[in-house]
């Protein structure tokens, strides 16, 4: 009777452990998705924002490091217009604008 005593709390004690386990295991998953991915989500908001306020005028710096002028925007798409070369227009696709800056606005100090 008292082997399955001892025996009992013996396995009581590694069925803990290993709660133990699974819960250190959970708590650091959490952990890193709440370091990782909520910064990931909270700048696809942004982006979403900036693209969503894009208006005809406005400047872009696109992902390649090209500065431009929006001259029309479709669904998913809009035509840049480069430099000083008027004749310079290339239609790209919104997911390649990186900053959006409005006409009226400047960044110089």
């Amino acid at each position: 009777m008292c082997i399955v005593i001892v025996l009992l709390i013996n396995i009581g004690g590694y069925i803990m452990q290993g709660i133990g386990i699974i819960l250190i295991y959970v708590v650091i998953l959490g952990a890193m998705w709440f370091l990782l991915m909520r910064p990931q989500k909270k700048e696809q908001k942004r982006v979403q924002a900036m693209l969503s306020t894009m208006e005809v005028g406005d400047t872009v710096l696109t992902t390649s490091g090209f500065y431009g002028v929006i001259i029309d925007i479709s669904e998913e798409d809009v035509i840049v217009e480069f430099g000083n070369n008027k004749n310079c227009r290339i239609p790209m696709q919104k997911a390649a604008i990186a900053q959006l800056e409005k006409p009226g606005t400047s960044t110089e100090a």
